[in-house]
């Protein structure tokens, strides 16, 4: 997919010298389109498989409700989109639901990676460069299996032994009721 993406790229500067109007730069940008093409066609291809695969694999999949617009603003922010995060879980959802597998959303709030595994205690904030830590109750954990144990712990605490929903499944707000700032109303009204 990067070689894909490169090659864009130098399609791109190919078409921004061409002139306007002219039959080469129609011919550019139909070459352009086709590498868009090829690009997320790779994308989806590498996301049906690997979502097909973990879900064949698993009889549970629990995963994060990430800010995926906050991940974007650090240093791997090319990374973070090519991952398709969302398009990912969305899959993840349906190919559980069709295989007949237990699908949850936890809560992107928790604190899945200072939390202790063992004894629930929730530590500090991390740097990203950390990546094991020691808990005073004794346990020494790695940052990532940590997160993955924690957050296999929540999924299954919104489920019964027989893989119900024992809470309701979060719905969007009325539309109301999603405002975020307040209406001004001229004064005397």
């Amino acid at each position: 997919m990067r070689r894909a993406a490169r090659k864009l790229r130098r399609l791109q500067q190919d078409l921004s010298r061409k002139q306007r109007g002219s039959n080469n730069r129609k011919k550019a940008v139909v070459k352009v389109a086709r590498a868009h093409a090829r690009v997320a066609d790779t994308r989806r291809d590498w996301l049906h498989k690997l979502s097909t695969t973990i879900i064949r694999d698993s009889q549970a999949v629990y995963v994060e409700d990430l800010a995926v617009a906050g991940l974007a603003r650090t240093k791997l922010a090319k990374s973070v989109h090519d991952a398709g995060w969302a398009t990912f879980v969305a899959m993840l959802e349906y190919k559980a639901t069709r295989y007949g597998r237990t699908f949850a959303r936890v809560d992107r709030w928790l604190p899945s990676t200072r939390m202790c595994s063992t004894c629930g205690r929730v530590g500090d904030k991390l740097a990203l460069n950390i990546r094991s830590w020691a808990c005073p109750c004794g346990g020494v954990h790695d940052r990532d299996v940590n997160a993955a144990r924690n957050i296999r712990a929540a999924g299954r605490a919104d489920l019964n032994d027989r893989g119900a929903r024992v809470r309701p499944a979060p719905m969007p707000a009325q539309r109301g009721e999603a405002v975020t700032h307040r209406t001004l109303t001229p004064s005397g009204v």
